[in-house]
């Protein structure tokens, strides 16, 4: 079986978690791929899945603005006029 990149990462989910070593991987893999999604397309997905709920733009913008620091490699602040470009252009 090849090394995973994340063998440590693996070894402590599988001690500490009832997952199995392919499982724990796959969570790695996913968990990644979320928080390495760009900018951009992190701001249109939020922004239809907050407009699938209901939400104006002005919520979701906020929203958006106040969820994007906690991002794995934080963006630099973009303004809700930015947000907006990001979604319509």
């Amino acid at each position: 079986m090849a090394a995973h990149p994340h063998d440590e990462l693996v070894a402590h989910l599988c001690r500490t978690s009832p997952l199995r070593p392919g499982e724990a991987a796959r969570v790695i893999a996913d968990v990644l791929a979320y928080f390495g999604e760009p900018v951009e397309e992190f701001v249109r997905r939020r922004h239809g899945e907050l407009r699938a709920r209901g939400l104006t733009n002005d919520q979701i913008f906020e929203r958006i603005a106040a969820e994007l620091p906690s991002r794995r490699v934080a963006p630099p602040e973009l303004s809700l006029r930015q947000l907006r470009r990001i979604v319509y252009g």
